[in-house]
């Protein structure tokens, strides 16, 4: 559903506007004059605003002004009685989307109407690309050799072409998302968005609003409506990263949500419907979740329907040495680096255990530590060898007679870890067999004791 606010002094015309959009399922606003308009503009994301050029306090192209100003990227389409030549250019000039004259029909508003929240779309899609060129880890791009990571690429490919609901599952920095993105790439919904949430991230009591939005006022802080992140998926995808961390008051409300196929944004009325494919993700057991009783069953079986497993590092060992080249040529700028067959032995031995993630970070480190004529020796990667012992070296520890500060070791594990990884918080929690959202409590509470 698109959101247009209607501008004009005129109390017929707003409510003339409002009747034939509303007929096409658009959701109409309305305001008598520029600087209500702005106020509103400000408040509400809105997909296209319809104005009058000459209104009192504040007209139309001084509101596009303020608008341009405010950094505000919504299409506008000036309605207006006073049509000349020079005022349309002008118009569009400052970068009005398209001009209309009155009397105009209804025919002649629809097809402008439609046509702009195209540009819309495209504005949308536009500073979503630049925020992704800006992300330097945004790069999409899969490598691999094993027959481990085929299967899975087959199974994806497969299960691209339906609507199927797919959870994938596997430790943490196996490339889950990863394998989501190419997924929805590889659907008929490619050219719509993909919407990754992390539910580990989000606060308890935030989880609804972020998921299915907010009216203004809902609750203290909301000071405009918002779209939930399903609103914002509509027609394209919508990837649940850890799942499991999802509490379980908000997994009843979106079992409710995949259900319905709609969506009730928080201190809303309106249900609003949705085109959404769900894909999920977990580096949790969510079977031993469901008989624990912290995970809903019906939920489960919503969204496990095409079950895929990422393989860990360590399972697919034909693919180290090609990712840690892929990364280590993302990183280079052209300067040519190699590993040497010591090297190669190295990486082909050690555990990984923040898998591909904790590799993208240790080639980094690579880039720092090779020598000037490019070669990567098995010397260069020691610091794989020295955190290789795993909790092997705490079996013959004696506790000594005075004792110990149980918590203490606790901060200073967390400590290590963080550093191990290259302040990987995902690796880091791995090493210490936690979840990312559990780890993160633990760290905090470490920096909060230095303190």
């Amino acid at each position: 559903m698109a959101y247009i606010l209607v501008v004009d002094d005129e109390e017929k015309m707003q409510h003339l506007l409002s009747i034939m959009l509303g007929r096409q399922g658009y959701s109409v606003d309305r305001a008598g004059d520029g600087v209500k308009a702005l106020e509103m503009i400000k408040e509400n994301p809105y997909d296209l605003v319809i104005s009058d050029i000459r209104m009192p306090k504040m007209d139309g192209m001084t509101l596009l002004s303020e608008m341009k100003t405010a950094d505000i990227c919504c299409p506008v389409v000036f309605i207006t009685a006073f049509a000349t030549v020079d005022s349309a250019v002008d118009a569009m000039r400052q970068g009005v989307a398209d001009y209309i004259t009155k009397p105009f029909d209804e025919e002649r508003i629809l097809l402008t109407v439609e046509r702009t929240l195209g540009i819309s779309r495209i504005i949308a899609e536009n500073r979503e690309l630049k925020q992704q060129l800006l992300d330097v880890s945004g790069g999409r791009e899969i490598v691999y050799v094993s027959k481990e990571m085929a299967r899975v690429m087959e199974n994806a490919a497969k299960v691209a072409a339906a609507e199927t609901a797919v959870l994938i599952t596997g430790e943490s920095g196996t490339g889950k998302e990863v394998v989501a993105a190419y997924i929805h790439q590889s659907s008929h919904r490619a050219k719509s968005r993909f919407v990754p949430v992390n539910c580990a991230a989000i606060s308890p009591n935030l989880v609804e609003s972020e998921l299915f939005g907010y009216e203004k006022g809902a609750f203290t802080g909301a000071d405009r409506r918002t779209k939930g992140k399903f609103e914002y998926a509509n027609g394209g995808t919508l990837f649940l990263d850890e799942i499991g961390d999802l509490p379980l008051e908000a997994q009843a409300k979106l079992l409710r949500a995949l259900q319905e196929k709609k969506v009730q944004r928080v201190g809303g009325n309106e249900e609003i419907p949705l085109d959404v494919r769900i894909l999920c993700a977990t580096n949790q057991d969510l079977a031993g979740l469901v008989k624990k009783g912290t995970f809903r069953q019906d939920l489960y079986y919503r969204i496990n329907v095409f079950p895929i497993e990422t393989p860990p590092l360590r399972d697919r060992i034909d693919d180290i040495v090609p990712l840690a080249e892929y990364f280590l040529g993302q990183l280079s700028e052209g300067r040519e680096i190699g590993f040497t067959d010591g090297a190669v032995r190295t990486l082909q031995s050690y555990n990984w255990p923040g898998n591909v993630r904790e590799l993208a970070n240790a080639m980094e480190r690579v880039m720092i530590l090779a020598g000037s004529d490019g070669r990567v020796t098995a010397e260069t990667l020691s610091f794989l060898r020295a955190g290789a012992n795993g909790c092997g070296a705490f079996e013959d520890l004696a506790l000594p007679p005075e004792g110990i500060s149980l918590e203490k070791l606790q901060y200073n594990l967390a400590r290590r870890a963080m550093e191990q990884t290259g302040n990987n918080q995902s690796a880091a929690a791995t090493l210490l067999g936690l979840t990312r959202a559990k780890f993160r409590v633990l760290l905090r509470q470490a920096e909060e004791n230095d303190e």
